[in-house]
């Protein structure tokens, strides 16, 4: 017959055989089963690890106490396994085999063990026969030296003390007397409360009136004797009954020194009982928990989840942790349970339908099923009864602890009260544990976000931006991301970018959102939960489930294709929606999602909000950068010609590079138009300084060389009218260097020129015999003084002649001490003999970008015109 049983579900990842071993240790521990603990975690170990590390399931441990010995079961779920042969035991496995291994152990150490499957799972069992101990013998020590033994006084004096009903005492022995100093007579009928010093925790109701009323209790409090000092006692108490019913308590109180008079032997690892034997007191925490203690937070709750569930004899037990501000409890252990679907799940702590009510002071609930919803972390998980208390810390909620059964009415008062005395004596630990985690978890988050903050103001790129909002939030906080955009209030949220931690996945997934109508774009903060991913999803994999059954719909129509049942995995869990405000404005909002049955932790949220903070800003400022560069850039290419053009009998090119990031047009200009009917006007000029400020000078001037040319000008006098124009500006006004001239190709195939130099470069001319002369001698520049005297020179290029015209950006070409010079310049052109115009601005642009290594700070324009020369008539024949 089965009079005890405990069970555990452990995940298909390496630790969880770790942990399945501690899990059969302790399950045995709290059994009093210490001889067959090493065989059986052993068997464990090898069992666990064929399901989670070979077949790569979640496996099931099942232990059962019966009267005799102990049956441990672990099964999984990976069905296509080959039988195991009915074969001698030595060729069920070697050590020199991966796996087999389990069972060649089986038989070699448990007393009985077989194998079963059936279609859908795969159950090893073994038993393990409890050993024949000596009668009389319960436990025993070794033999020790005399100067080892624990210290005691002459004469060890054991204080007996009868407390009835009322908590009053009734029996009070000679020892009694001799260790407090009370008589008999004096302290008869009077409450034992009055005397004891009860150590409970600030803000619990737990104390030595409820320790009175368990059946058995053993621990170490303070006895305030007749001179007022506090002795400190260790006690051990009985609850019994008289004949007629009537229940009392026995309490047998021994100085705390000498506690190994009374002090039950601990079922705790050798170091611990060492540690006894030496007459060291031992931890209330350390008798629940276990020695030595997890040190870390998650390790610290598994088991105590577990040790609860064994002392009330449980069928699953859990673990809540409070928030901050103590509205919510969040689900942080389990066992029992479908931890996977339960874990960081949060309920609300006020009372209410759905709310966990029995949070604040201890309950019990003899049936679920009469009140439904009262625990809503059991909901649909089979258990009726449970017992639930909570954690304080100095009068603050901090936890809630809850142990449950399959079986109703399990559960009464005094289940309450031993665990209430539990949880107070866990309580401060796991406090500490969480406030290390939460810690360490800050100390992240700054590292992170610092991180998040440098990659954000590293660009000003709209894609780059959405694309590193989802890198950085994928894996690190979320399994999957969403980006939305809103270009502006009238506008509807647009699908802008989707990451999913495996690439595979990331095109349903965009699939699956592209039809799922976007979030509201709410500016209120925080994460809010979105269901509207994870219903389509399933919605979805129902449709493609069907369809590949061949099942149709009522008018015979076999649904469309559907997301896949992995893509509705991969989003069926918990979807959060953060808006990306800045600026008082929702231009966005961050979607972030976990797999199925997963839920995001109160500390990832609080951090995914920080981080959508920044990278909403981040993202707006892209944004408006983009914008204003779209503006720039259009209103520069206003400033350069539409287009050349075609100049009979002359070839004509342009080379132009202007200064700076984001601009097309910076100081430096070129120009050349129609004037009248066979004349055409040309320009190149340069702006004193770079950029929007140059620009703007750059457009003043292009434009007045074209109106006033057309309107019958000559040079001397379109410049001298542009640099009463420039004066004009006052403050915003430009020094300006131009060559302004008019061209008149000619029927002798030659190009008469009338150029103007007002400061700037002089135009350079070069000959068919490789000579290079300048071609118009040097006037004052615009936009310095009010009158000018300025005139013109004319020029014929024969055919073959180049006229070449370029801005200082050439000629001061500078790699250290060198520049290229106007010398610099002529020595390329002379080698450009022959070649078209085209060829010629190439060869000399080449040559200045390799005069140095550094890129050209400075505006660059070129300019060449060139005669070709004439074809010599055709020879008929």
């Amino acid at each position: 017959m089965i009079t005890a049983r405990a069970a555990a579900t452990f995940e298909p990842v390496g630790r969880s055989v770790a942990a399945a071993r501690t899990f059969v240790r302790d399950t045995l521990q709290g059994w009093g089963f210490p001889d067959i603990i090493d065989d059986a975690v052993v068997l464990t170990s090898e069992l666990v690890t064929n399901a989670v590390v070979h077949a790569g399931t979640a496996a099931e441990v099942l232990c059962t106490r019966a009267e005799g010995g102990v049956c441990v079961e672990v099964a999984d779920r990976y069905p296509d396994r080959e039988l195991p042969l009915q074969s001698p035991a030595g060729r069920l496995g070697g050590v020199d085999r991966e796996g087999g291994r389990g069972l060649l152990l089986c038989a070699a150490l448990a007393s009985r063990w077989g194998v079963e499957y059936t279609s859908t799972r795969k159950k090893v069992w073994f038993r393990l026969d409890l050993p024949d101990r000596p009668a009389g013998t319960r436990s025993a020590g070794p033999a020790l030296p005399a100067e080892a033994l624990p210290l005691a006084d002459p004469r060890v004096r054991v204080a007996v003390i009868q407390i009835d009903r009322t908590g009053c005492i009734t029996f009070w022995n000679d020892d009694a007397h001799e260790l407090f100093g009370f008589t008999a007579d004096q302290i008869t009928g009077k409450p034992l409360t009055d005397l004891a010093a009860w150590p409970h925790t600030p803000g619990t109701s737990t104390g030595i009136a409820e320790a009175l009323r368990l059946s058995r209790w053993e621990g170490s409090y303070g006895i305030r004797g007749a001179d007022g000092r506090v002795i400190p006692v260790y006690a051990s108490h009985l609850r019994v009954r008289d004949a007629e019913g009537a229940p009392s308590t026995v309490c047998l109180l021994v100085r705390d020194e000498e506690r190994a008079v009374l002090q039950s032997p601990q079922r705790a690892p050798a170091a611990d009982a060492a540690t006894a034997e030496r007459g060291t007191a031992t931890d209330p925490f350390e008798v629940f928990i276990g020695s030595p203690a997890p040190d870390d937070l998650d390790g610290l709750l598994q088991r105590t989840v577990e040790r609860a569930r064994d002392m009330l004899d449980g069928d699953s037990a859990y673990l809540l942790l409070a928030t901050d501000d103590e509205t919510e409890l969040e689900v942080r252990a389990s066992t029992g349970l479908p931890s996977a679907r339960q874990r960081f799940a949060r309920v609300p702590v006020e009372a209410g339908t759905g709310r966990y009510g029995s949070a604040r002071m201890p309950a019990v609930h003899d049936d679920l099923s009469a009140v439904p919803g009262a625990v809503p972390l059991l909901a649909n998980t089979g258990m009726r009864s449970v017992v639930t208390v909570p954690l304080k810390v100095e009068g603050r909620l901090t936890g809630s602890l809850g142990v449950a059964a399959e079986s109703p009415r399990r559960y009464g008062n005094e289940e309450a009260l031993r665990l209430q005395f539990a949880a107070d004596r866990i309580a401060l630990a796991v406090e500490s544990a969480r406030l290390g985690e939460l810690e360490r978890l800050r100390r992240g988050s700054l590292s992170f976000l610092v991180e998040a903050s440098d990659l954000l103001a590293g660009t000003l790129d709209r894609d780059q931006t959405l694309a590193l909002m989802a890198q950085m939030t994928v894996p690190t906080l979320a399994t999957w991301c969403a980006v939305y955009t809103i270009a502006d209030q009238s506008s509807d949220p647009e699908l802008s970018y989707v990451l999913h931690e495996d690439e595979d996945r990331i095109d349903g997934l965009k699939n699956l959102l592209s039809k799922v109508p976007p979030p509201d774009p709410v500016n209120s903060p925080g994460a809010r939960v979105w269901s509207a991913p994870s219903e389509a999803a399933h919605s979805a994999a129902l449709r493609s489930s069907l369809r590949s059954l061949g099942l149709a719909d009522a008018s015979g129509h076999i649904p469309g294709p559907g997301t896949s049942l992995a893509t509705a995995a991969a989003v069926g869990g918990e979807t959060v929606v953060l808006p990306l405000v800045a600026r008082n404005r929702v231009i966005g909002m961050l979607t972030l999602g976990k797999p199925s049955d997963d839920h995001f932790r109160q500390e990832i949220l609080e951090l995914a909000e920080d981080l959508s903070r920044r990278a909403a800003l981040a993202l707006d400022n892209a944004r408006l950068y983009s914008e204003r560069t779209a503006i720039s850039q259009s209103l520069q290419r206003s400033l350069l010609p539409p287009e050349l053009p075609h100049v009979p009998g002359v070839e004509v090119e342009v080379i132009y590079r202007a200064a700076g990031e984001g601009n097309e047009v910076g100081g430096d200009f070129y120009d050349l138009f129609p004037i009248r009917d066979g004349a055409y006007g040309f320009a190149i000029g340069d702006v004193c300084g770079t950029g929007p400020e140059a620009a703007a000078v750059t457009g003043l001037a292009r434009h007045a060389l074209r109106l006033l040319a057309r309107e019958g000008f000559g040079g001397p006098a379109v410049l001298e009218r542009l640099n009463a124009a420039i004066l004009d500006e006052g403050a915003r006004s430009r020094f300006l260097t131009l060559l302004y001239g008019e061209l008149w190709p000619q029927h002798d195939g030659s190009a008469v020129l009338k150029v103007v130099c007002a400061g700037h470069p002089l135009p350079l001319r070069l000959r068919q015999d490789g000579s290079v002369e300048a071609a118009a001698e040097p006037q004052p520049l615009l936009g310095v003084m009010e009158d000018l005297e300025l005139y013109e020179q004319t020029v014929t290029l024969d055919p073959g002649d180049v006229l070449l015209c370029v801005t200082d950006g050439v000629t001061e070409r500078r790699e250290g001490t060198r520049m290229l010079g106007d010398d610099g310049l002529a020595d390329v052109l002379t080698t450009c003999t022959g070649l078209t115009a085209g060829a010629v601005a190439a060869r000399v642009l080449r040559a200045v970008e390799r005069f140095a290594a550094e890129p050209a700070s400075d505006d660059m324009a070129i300019l060449a015109m060139r005669v070709p020369e004439r074809q010599p008539p055709r020879q008929d024949d």
